[in-house]
């Protein structure tokens, strides 16, 4: 709720990262890996952010932060193979009006 993530191993109670206020304190609707590229996760924040984070190239801060404008994004999905090595990911966005908007991410971010 505060806009925290905490990285865990599933061996221990105690997070192996954490990012106080990642978010800007913006709560965090949505978090999601990506499902081509192991190192790379996305986030939606309350205000319609989605945030990239890579973090073999930064583990400090997200690499990349996008806002959607004009509508208020309620969840997100992210669509690929991780079979494949195509690099083709996708991210599904469901509108608060019923709509769903689907972006592929760069393939910087989803190619293995």
């Amino acid at each position: 709720s505060d806009g925290s993530i905490r990285l865990h191993q599933m061996t221990s109670e105690y997070p192996l990262m954490q990012w106080n206020d990642s978010t800007n304190g913006q709560p965090i609707i949505a978090l999601q890996w990506a499902l081509t590229r192991p190192a790379v996760f996305f986030v939606l924040d309350a205000s319609s952010n989605i945030y990239i984070w890579d973090l073999l190239e930064n583990d400090l801060l997200p690499v990349a932060k996008q806002t959607v404008p004009s509508e208020n994004i309620v969840t997100m999905a992210l669509l690929g193979e991780p079979e494949k090595t195509n690099g083709l990911l996708g991210i599904a966005l469901a509108k608060e009006s019923g709509e769903i908007d689907i972006q592929y991410v760069k393939k910087k971010w989803a190619v293995p």
